[in-house]
């Protein structure tokens, strides 16, 4: 029986590991993976080529990467300011900053894991591309890329693609992790994400995927099942940092891990992908690594990670399973190198 507390350095907070509870009794709600076939244009997608999207503008018949601004964006350069009654704690700001939408490719049946490696790397000097020109802004405190995979995760359209949300400030995960980061490089002169490179190494159960550049595991604090961070090995505060020959590892790693997850249960495996990438606040930021963290919801094929008590009202996860149990399942799913 496993049952016990795990730190997690990055977040400063304890992670439940009861991996008992994975086979408890379940009699409420589970989800169903469909596995039909994806047409490889759609005629009612807003994201294919060619095609009208909601605002009205019609897609360029594009043959790679499109990027695009947000037709419904959360925060924008021309957000209104609002009055906020008294009591004056109740501060408020317009929301500035900019929201995009990065298609992958024009094929609306493909995935990231599909995708081949050079279009993993042309992928990649994309968000290079687009955090150095977001981030340069002056209103720019934050460049947070992600991609939700799936519908278990609220997503509607299967279209490959993800979000970028550009902010005039730091989300708060990235604010706490570049805190704990500064203050271990300060007080160690180590940096805290190495140290975390050099647990997983050392102990090796959780290990993925390693070549000479970029490493993939379950981490030690792992909150959710199958939760995997993608890392280079050199440490830089954001993609845009990485060298050609280093990205191209990276691209690498982050393929390995993603068709292990699609070959874990012979199906779209659905997931939350962040860029753990640095502030573009103005600030130093001594210490900080960047990495991508995958954060999959399901526990077993058809059974979500509800985020209820432990989660929502106590601010600490509680995980069903065991990280070395999860890590060696991923690790099992045979990869051929391509």
């Amino acid at each position: 029986m496993t049952w016990e507390e795990r730190y997690h350095p990055l977040r400063e907070e304890w992670v439940i590991v009861a991996a008992h509870r994975q086979h408890r009794p379940w009699s409420g709600n589970t989800v169903s993976q469909r596995s039909e076939g994806v047409p490889s244009y759609a005629p009612d997608c807003h994201l294919c080529p060619g095609n009208v999207r909601v605002s009205g503008i019609r897609n360029p018949p594009y043959s790679g990467i499109f990027t695009f601004d947000n037709d419904h964006p959360c925060v924008g350069p021309d957000a209104p300011a609002r009055p906020v009654p008294a009591p004056a704690f109740y501060r408020s700001r317009p929301a500035h900053g900019l929201a995009r939408v990065v298609c992958y490719s024009p094929r609306h049946d493909l995935s990231l894991a599909s995708l081949p490696l050079d279009a993993i790397v042309a992928l990649l000097v994309e968000w290079q591309r687009q955090y150095v020109e977001l981030g340069k802004r002056p209103e720019v405190a934050h460049v947070l890329v992600f991609e939700n995979r799936g519908e278990v995760v609220g997503v509607s359209n299967p279209h490959p693609h993800c979000q970028i949300y550009a902010t005039n400030f730091v989300f708060r995960t990235i604010e706490i992790e570049a805190e704990v980061s500064r203050r271990h490089f300060a007080e160690t002169g180590r940096v805290l994400f190495q140290d975390v490179i050099a647990a997983e190494r050392e102990d090796g159960r959780r290990i993925l995927y390693e070549n000479d550049a970029a490493l993939a595991f379950v981490p030690y604090f792992a909150r959710f099942a199958y939760e995997t961070f993608v890392t280079p090995k050199r440490t830089v505060p954001s993609l845009a940092e990485l060298e050609h020959a280093e990205l191209v590892d990276f691209a690498r790693a982050l393929k390995n891990t993603l068709v292990r997850f699609d070959g874990l249960w012979n199906l779209p495996f659905p997931y939350v992908m962040v860029l753990h990438q640095a502030p573009t606040d103005g600030h130093e930021h001594p210490g900080f690594h960047f990495h991508v963290e995958f954060h999959p919801p399901l526990r077993r094929p058809n059974l979500i990670k509800y985020l209820a008590g432990p989660e929502l009202g106590g601010g600490c996860f509680l995980s069903d399973t065991s990280p070395e149990e999860k890590a060696a399942e991923l690790r099992a799913v045979r990869v051929e190198e391509r």
